[in-house]
C-alpha cells in the first residue's frame, strides 16, 4: 500500500478525472493512480537513461576519488551483496 500527500485542487482534479474514464465504481482510482505512476516512470526513466559519451570515461571519473584499486572494490561488492542476500 502506498500513501501519498497531493494537494486539494490536485486531488478533486484527479478524482473527477478518475471517474469520468473509469466510471464510479470501486477501483476507478487506482486504477487511474496506476496509468499515471506507470506514465510518470517511464518519462523519468527515459530521461534519466539518456546518456552521451563514453561511459568508461563516465565510470573511470566516478571511481576516480576512491583510493583503492579495482579488483579491491570488486571484492568489497561481492562481500556487501552477499550480506544482502
Amino acid at each position: 500500500m502506498l500513501r501519498v500527500q497531493i494537494e486539494k485542487g490536485i486531488e478533486r482534479r484527479f478524482r473527477e478525472m478518475a471517474m469520468r474514464k473509469f466510471g464510479f465504481g470501486k477501483g476507478s482510482l487506482s486504477k487511474a493512480a496506476q496509468e499515471a505512476f506507470l506514465r510518470w516512470i517511464s518519462s523519468v526513466e527515459d530521461e534519466l537513461l539518456k546518456f552521451e559519451g563514453d561511459p568508461v570515461e563516465e565510470i573511470d571519473g566516478l571511481l576516480a576519488g576512491i583510493p583503492i584499486d579495482s579488483v579491491e572494490l570488486q571484492h568489497m561488492v561481492k562481500k556487501l551483496w552477499l550480506k544482502r542476500g
